[in-house]
C-alpha cells in the first residue's frame, strides 16, 4: 500500500502528502467533493483497481479525510463522506484545478469543470492575500520563514535555501 513515509520528517506538506500524494487519493478527494459517495462510483469515475481503491480508502480515513457509514447490509455496503480535516483541502483542489486549467493539462482548451458559489452561481477563486492588509500577494514576494514547530533540518533547509537565493540576487 505505503511504501515509505514522511512521519518522521517535520513538515506540513510532506505530513500531507502522506496522506493525500498519491494520485489515486487526490482523485477520490475530487470526486467526494463533487458529490460521489459510494465504491462503485468512485470505480466508475476513475476506473481505478479495486484492491487500489480499497487501500486508499482505508490511507484516507486512518488519516482523517474521510468517514464510512454503513448504508446497506447483507453485503454490508458503505458510503463515504469528507471529514472537517477533508474538507479542509478545498482550496487545495482548487489551486490543483485551477493550475490544471492554465497549463491544459486535461487535453482541453478549456476547463472541464466549474466551480461556482451555490447561492450566486458567480465563479469561485482562491487568492493569497496579506493577512492584515488583505491585499493580494504575487508568488514571487512569498518569503518562507521559520515557525514555532521548526526543528533542526527546517532550520537547515531554511538556512541553505536563504543561502541560494542571496547568492542569485
Amino acid at each position: 500500500m505505503k511504501i515509505s513515509s514522511f512521519s518522521n520528517m517535520v513538515c506540513s506538506i510532506a505530513g500531507a502528502v502522506d496522506i493525500v500524494g498519491d494520485r489515486w487519493a487526490i482523485l477520490l478527494v475530487r470526486d467526494l467533493f463533487i458529490g460521489l459517495r459510494r465504491y462503485e462510483d468512485f470505480r466508475s469515475s476513475t476506473n481505478i483497481p479495486p484492491t487500489t481503491l480499497s487501500n486508499r480508502l482505508k490511507v484516507l480515513e486512518i488519516g482523517g479525510i474521510i468517514r464510512k457509514s454503513l448504508y446497506q447490509s447483507n453485503p454490508d455496503r458503505f458510503e463515504y463522506s469528507l471529514t472537517a480535516k477533508g474538507r479542509g483541502l478545498w482550496q487545495v483542489m482548487l489551486a490543483l484545478a485551477k493550475w490544471g486549467d492554465e497549463h491544459e493539462l486535461s487535453g482541453r482548451q478549456f476547463a472541464p469543470m466549474r466551480f461556482v458559489n451555490s447561492h450566486t452561481g458567480n465563479d469561485v477563486e482562491i487568492r493569497i492575500i496579506d493577512s492584515v492588509l488583505k491585499t493580494d500577494v504575487v508568488p514571487e514576494n512569498i518569503l518562507s520563514l521559520e515557525g514555532n514547530g521548526a526543528d533542526d533540518q527546517v532550520k537547515k533547509r531554511l538556512t541553505i535555501a536563504e543561502r541560494r537565493n542571496s547568492k542569485a540576487k
